[in-house]
């Protein structure tokens, strides 16, 4: 989902000699992938009313005046560094608009309260309800749906935050370590338990590792 690291590197050298061209190549090669981000985490109501695109240019626009404090002190990957504004902004996003009932958009501000499921959703479901079997041979694609919202909402916060980071932003262990403020040990650990509780939350069709 984030673009590869080595070419992310020259980039971010080019920021530190002055290119702005590079600066830009820079912001601008990781647009897609904060869109994507950010779509998955925000709250399909919330979206009916601010544009994820209007999230993202903030971003940017925001990473734009601090690079340089970034690039003096880059105490994380360039990615997860972006990924951590965004995630202040959906939070803010939440807290500025609700929707009426019982509870508000944020939840107490949890921030998997967006997660927006799709078809990668569907095969993780599959493959742990039965690894042998296909979404469509398993259920139908709503039924799958319903089942692992249903799974990974009774996940605790961190549970259900590293599998979304694994699967749905497609980071890497190192990453989703970081991020987590953990050891990579302990990231590791964490998403297999997460995993062994998703799937026991499956059903009855569910097996183990």
């Amino acid at each position: 989902m984030w673009p590869e690291t080595d070419k992310t590197q020259q980039l971010l050298q080019g920021a530190r000699d002055g290119d702005t061209s590079a600066r830009d190549a820079l912001l601008q090669r990781h647009r897609d992938s904060l869109r994507r981000m950010i779509e998955m985490r925000l709250d399909k109501r919330i979206q009916q009313r601010v544009d994820a695109s209007d999230i993202v240019q903030e971003v940017l626009v925001d990473a734009n005046r601090r690079l340089a404090d970034y690039l003096e002190n880059p105490k994380m990957p360039f990615h997860l560094w972006l990924r951590h504004m965004a995630k202040d902004r959906i939070i803010d996003a939440h807290r500025r608009h609700r929707v009426s009932g019982k509870r508000s958009v944020d939840r107490e501000q949890n921030m998997n309260v967006g997660f927006n499921m799709d078809q990668s959703s569907v095969d993780l479901a599959a493959q742990l309800c039965d690894q042998n079997t296909t979404p469509g041979a398993a259920a139908t694609m709503q039924e799958l749906h319903i089942r692992f919202q249903a799974a990974i909402d009774q996940l605790d916060e961190q549970d259900r935050e590293v599998v979304i980071m694994r699967h749905f932003e497609q980071l890497s262990n190192q990453d989703v370590a970081a991020a987590l403020e953990l050891t990579p040990a302990a990231a590791s650990m964490r998403y297999l338990r997460a995993i062994r509780r998703l799937r026991s939350l499956l059903g009855p069709t569910a097996v183990d590792e």
